[in-house]
């Protein structure tokens, strides 16, 4: 080796870096011209499949308007299958941060999972993305500086169906979901909005979950002669549901209504039991927006289907991400001004535009919808730019 050669070319080098700085353009650390790792932990076989596939499809969409890259570095996917199984949720985080180096944590659909993901989240300090699971825990009292949400907390989309049904005139209401977090949480967020202007809750039927027998419930839902009933079911739970509900002959005596889930992705299988039904929910699929509008465009042309709440949801969270980064140049290093940039992002979301709130729930519009020859057509905005009131999360004080 010519000493001499190499002591010029350390100094030609080190004369690069300081003009670099010295002209504002970035310098990393070792290791910040590497690519970004994201850990893709999402549900890819099983009841969720699907979910979990338009999660992680509309994430890479989002990101190829920068060519694919995070703040101008290229983007590594790794990915494991969170089989929906909460046991695993903790050990599952880890083994991705720990043994595969991820940067960012990504995921996921069942709220039981991403409490063990925000629980790694926490410990580690590494950012955690979710692109779905409504868990209010991880924006309310678990809520840190590096947990973000692109989609929505369970208490969010049926809160504002409490005023519809009061404002329609009905007074008593039956409600009834599955016993299991989500369902609850649903639940309570329709009672709060509902009885807070004088509406009362007749009966709370809760389910096992994923118990799909109802037809005593609806007898019992028949005797008591509600103005109308309120639920929260998801996939085929709610096909099932929305078609016993008409053939036990109660469609067209007590009105039914739900958080949107109740006909998202499942109109096909209720078929015309669903005509009439009305839900709430941050997005539907007809939305009359240019960004919507493109959005769907762009989905089916890259991947050849139609795109739907989830792909909608893991898209955002692609330009959420893509914000942060742009303004820390890519620089993994530099969280707290990462976090701040995301934090006060504005998203050009297919929704709708949307802000963070302190807690990093998305502060959005809920439409109210009817289902209408097939279809989820927006009537109205129950709400608009709501936020999840995040009890009990310290980053809102």
């Amino acid at each position: 080796m010519n000493i001499k050669t190499s002591r010029r070319k350390f100094l030609q080098g080190t004369g690069a870096a300081l003009g670099a700085a010295a002209t504002g353009f970035p310098t990393f650390a070792i290791g910040q011209t590497a690519k970004i790792k994201i850990g893709i932990m999402m549900p890819f076989t099983g009841t969720y499949a699907q979910l979990g596939e338009a999660g992680f499809n509309a994430l890479k969409l989002a990101l190829t308007a920068s060519g694919g890259k995070l703040g101008g570095r290229d983007v590594e996917y790794i990915t494991l299958d969170d089989e929906s199984n909460p046991a695993r949720g903790p050990a599952n985080a880890e083994k991705l941060i720990k043994e595969s180096n991820v940067d960012i944590l990504y995921g996921t659909v069942h709220s039981g999972v991403v409490m063990g993901m925000v629980k790694i989240a926490r410990e580690t300090g590494t950012l955690l993305m979710i692109p779905n699971a409504g868990a209010g825990a991880a924006t309310g009292p678990l809520c840190a500086p590096n947990i973000f949400r692109s989609s929505f907390s369970n208490w969010q989309p049926p809160f504002p169906m409490g005023k519809v049904a009061y404002d329609k005139g009905y007074r008593n209401v039956v409600t009834m979901t599955w016993k299991y977090g989500a369902g609850e949480e649903a639940i309570g967020g329709f009672t709060e909005g509902f009885t807070a202007l004088g509406g009362k809750i007749v009966k709370e039927i809760m389910v096992p979950f994923p118990d799909v027998e109802f037809q005593a419930n609806l007898a019992e839902i028949a005797s008591l002669k509600p103005d109308a009933v309120f639920v929260f079911f998801a996939g085929g739970g709610a096909a099932k549901y929305v078609k016993d509900y008409a053939a036990a002959g109660l469609r067209k005596s007590i009105p039914l209504l739900g958080s949107g889930f109740l006909t998202e992705g499942v109109l096909q299988a209720q078929g015309e039991a669903a005509e009439g039904i009305l839900t709430t929910l941050h997005y539907a699929d007809n939305l009359d927006l240019p960004t919507n509008k493109k959005f769907r465009a762009d989905y089916k042309k890259a991947f050849n289907k139609e795109a739907d709440i989830y792909a909608v949801q893991g898209y955002d969270a692609g330009l959420l991400l893509a914000a942060g980064f742009k303004a820390v140049k890519g620089d993994t290093g530099a969280k707290a001004e990462l976090y701040k940039a995301m934090e006060a992002a504005t998203i050009d979301s297919p929704r709708g535009k949307f802000t963070l709130s302190k807690a990093h729930n998305p502060i959005q519009d809920i439409y109210l919808r009817e289902v209408r020859k097939g279809q989820n057509e927006v009537i109205g905005v129950a709400h608009k730019a709501l936020a999840d009131p995040a009890r009990g999360c310290k980053l809102t004080g």
